[in-house]
C-alpha cells in the first residue's frame, strides 16, 4: 500500500532536517534546496576559489592554500565560532549565499597567511574586499581573546625544567629559560604627516619592533609590540613588562644551579649583543682579542640563541602579512594582527601539526638590518657570565 501524501511529506521534511543537520555540524551555511549539499566543505569552496588561485587547481590543496592541517583548521575554528558567528554580522558571497564558519576562517586565515590585498582574496573567495577586512578584524578580535592561553611563560616548576633540559641539549648552557630576539615589520607609511616621524628606524624605514622570548620548540613564551623600529633592541626591552617581573624577582626566580662549591648560578635568558648583560639575560662577549674559553661560551650562546632566529623567521614565513611592506597599516589595529599572528604560530606547535615540518629552513627574518650593539654590562652579570665560561671549558674550580 503506498503512504499516503502527509506521510510523505513527513518522511522528506524528516531527510531535509538531517541533511541540515548534517551540513550544520560541518560547519557549514544551508544550501538552497535547488542546489545539492557538499559531502565536505573544502571540497566546495575549493570549486568556488578563483583567479591566480584557481590557475594551478590540478595541484591545489587545502595545506597549499593556508599552510595548516585540516585538524588546525578545526581546532580555530572551534575557538572563535561563539565570536564569528554571533549576530548582527550576517556576512554573504557576491552571489548573496551566507558564508559559514568555515568560510569566513578561511578568508582571515588566507589575509594573514598570504598577506594578498583585501581586493585579492575577496577575488579569489568570491567576496568583496570589504567582507575580507571585516571578517579578518572580527577574526583578529576573537582570536586575541580566545587564544591567548596558547602563549604564556611556563607555569610549573616541571615545564620549565623540561624547557630548561632541552635548551641544555642544543650546546650544553644549564639553567637556561629563554632566548630573546626583535624582528622588524616594515610599514609603508605618507611621508605627509610629522607623526609618522617616530616610525622612521635607523635603516631610514618605517617599522614595528616585535621582541620575543622562544622556547627550545620555537614557541614564544613572551612577546611586546607597538614600538616604534627606531627604538633600541635594550629600549624595547626595558619597556615591557617581562623586564619589569624580572627585575622584581617574580620571573626567572627559579632554582639555582651549584656550578662549584659556593659559585651558583640563576635562571636566565639568552640574548645577542643588542640587548645589556643583566644578572637575568647573558648576552655574548663583545670586541677582539677573546680568550679561548670565552669564544668557546660565543660559540654555544650563539648556537642556543638561533632558537629565537628561527622562530622570528618562521613566523614571518607562515604569515606573510607580515613579512613584506605592509601598505599604510592602521598602527593601533598592527600590534593585535601581531599578536594573532604569534598566537597562530604557537597553535601550530601545540597541536604538533605536520605541515609546518614542510617549510623551508630559515633564520632570516631581518634582511636589510644590521646589528646594533648594547655596551651597558651589570657587574654581577658580568661575574656571573664569566663563572659558566669558566666551567663550560671546565676551568671552574670544585
Amino acid at each position: 500500500m503506498e503512504p499516503s501524501r502527509g506521510l510523505k511529506r513527513k518522511r522528506k521534511r524528516k531527510r531535509k532536517r538531517k541533511a541540515e543537520a548534517k551540513v550544520e555540524e560541518n560547519g557549514l551555511a544551508t544550501s538552497p534546496l535547488s542546489q545539492p549539499l557538499p559531502l565536505d566543505w573544502w571540497d566546495d569552496f575549493s570549486k568556488r576559489i578563483t583567479g591566480p588561485l584557481s590557475q594551478s587547481r590540478l595541484s591545489l590543496t587545502f595545506e597549499s592554500v593556508f599552510k595548516i592541517s585540516r585538524k588546525t583548521f578545526n581546532y580555530i575554528c572551534s575557538l572563535v565560532k561563539e565570536d564569528m558567528m554571533a549576530k548582527p554580522a550576517n556576512f554573504s558571497a557576491s552571489n548573496g549565499n551566507p558564508l559559514s564558519l568555515n568560510d569566513r576562517v578561511a578568508i582571515a586565515l588566507r589575509r594573514l597567511s598570504s598577506g594578498e590585498s583585501f581586493s585579492i582574496v575577496g577575488d579569489s573567495f568570491g567576496v568583496n574586499q570589504s567582507t575580507v577586512a571585516q571578517i579578518t578584524w572580527k577574526f583578529v578580535e576573537s582570536m586575541e581573546v580566545r587564544g591567548l592561553h596558547h602563549l604564556q611563560w611556563p607555569s610549573t616548576e616541571a615545564d620549565m625544567e623540561e624547557t630548561k633540559s632541552s635548551f641544555e641539549k642544543i650546546r650544553g648552557l644549564p639553567n637556561c629559560c629563554g632566548a630573546v630576539d626583535t624582528t622588524h615589520i616594515s610599514m609603508s607609511l605618507s611621508t605627509m604627516g610629522t607623526s609618522n616621524k617616530v616610525w622612521i628606524d635607523h635603516q631610514k624605514k618605517h617599522s614595528m619592533i616585535l621582541q620575543a622570548i622562544v622556547d627550545p620548540e620555537m614557541r614564544f613564551r613572551d612577546v611586546i609590540t607597538g614600538w616604534p623600529g627606531s627604538l633600541s633592541e635594550s629600549c624595547v626591552l626595558q619597556n615591557s613588562g617581562f623586564f619589569k617581573l624580572s627585575e622584581e624577582g617574580k620571573r626567572l626566580n627559579g632554582k639555582m644551579i651549584e656550578l662549584s662549591e659556593g659559585t651558583y648560578l640563576r635562571e636566565y635568558i639568552v640574548g645577542d649583543a643588542g640587548f645589556p648583560l643583566l644578572p637575568w639575560l647573558l648576552t655574548p662577549y663583545q670586541g677582539k682579542g677573546l680568550s679561548d674559553f670565552q669564544s668557546e661560551f660565543n660559540k654555544r650562546h650563539f648556537a642556543t640563541r638561533m632558537v629565537a632566529r628561527r622562530a622570528l623567521a618562521r613566523l614571518k614565513e607562515m604569515w606573510r602579512i607580515i613579512q613584506g611592506v605592509m601598505w599604510r597599516p592602521d598602527t593601533n589595529k598592527l600590534p593585535r594582527i601581531i599578536l594573532v599572528c604569534c598566537l597562530l604560530h604557537n597553535i601550530v606547535i601545540d597541536l604538533e601539526d605536520g605541515v609546518q615540518d614542510e617549510m623551508p629552513f630559515s633564520y632570516k627574518h631581518d634582511p636589510g638590518y644590521r646589528q646594533r650593539s648594547c655596551e651597558s654590562v651589570d657587574k654581577t652579570a658580568f661575574i656571573q657570565r664569566e663563572n659558566l665560561s669558566l666551567y663550560l671549558s671546565g676551568r671552574l674550580p670544585l
